[in-house]
């Protein structure tokens, strides 16, 4: 049984619940598509058993609750352990952290946002807001919004095109394709620079940038020993 089968006999068994749960698990598991799953919720609703409203209701409790799961890990593992990776990773610094943390205070509000309707990045964008403490109802709201906005095109393609919602499916595909292809570029260039950096550092015969930072560690680690 494929994706798209299961997930049609999910929602027929179980209806709004079903799309709830579905959606939950896109959350938590990328692989699984809402760009599937939203229009057959719409689909669906057309029916005599359920309404539009009820199964936009549940796709958006399905997000929240998905990234709460997320945000939850990433708050779970906390801002002191991404600074010692960031420390202790080959290629990142102290520095790299700093400004990651400065990006997240500026930009990290409109990255919730707007991360809700990329696909791939909607789920993984729940980690750092965790991991960064940013406040549990901002975070909330903010996803509610963005996967409101997101969720309702999906939902009113599949409610208004009934059976024939698969004409979107090559144009949804087409618009992930184009948006993982740009997330592994800037992955890609983001790691050359690292590297070229760190070749930089070595040919110029600089001290490891983080050597204080991991006497400190290294210091408060035998301290806890003790």
């Amino acid at each position: 049984m494929n994706i798209v089968d299961w997930a049609v006999e999910t929602i027929d068994r179980f209806g709004a619940f079903g799309v709830a749960l579905l959606i939950f698990l896109e959350n938590v598991f990328p692989p699984i598509p809402s760009e599937v799953i939203l229009p057959l919720a719409g689909v669906t609703a057309a029916g005599p058993n359920n309404t539009y409203a009820g199964m936009l209701i549940a796709s958006i409790i399905g997000s929240v609750t998905g990234a709460w799961l997320l945000y939850g890990l990433g708050r779970l593992l906390g801002p002191e352990r991404l600074r010692w990776a960031f420390i202790h990773l080959p290629l990142l610094n102290v520095d790299d952290y700093d400004k990651t943390v400065d990006w997240m205070d500026k930009h990290g509000q409109k990255g919730i946002f707007f991360g809700r309707m990329v696909p791939g990045v909607r789920s993984l964008i729940s980690i750092p807001a965790g991991l960064y403490k940013m406040p549990f109802w901002i975070f909330t709201l903010l996803t509610a919004l963005g996967s409101a906005i997101w969720n309702t095109i999906f939902v009113t393609f599949g409610y208004t095109l009934g059976s024939n919602w698969t004409v979107i499916e090559p144009y949804t595909d087409v618009i992930s394709k184009i948006v993982y292809a740009i997330i592994a570029i800037a992955l890609v260039w983001t790691l050359i620079k690292l590297i070229r950096r760190e070749k930089r550092r070595k040919e110029l015969g600089l001290p490891d940038p983080d050597e204080e930072q991991k006497k400190e560690l290294r210091e408060k680690g035998d301290d806890d020993a003790r």
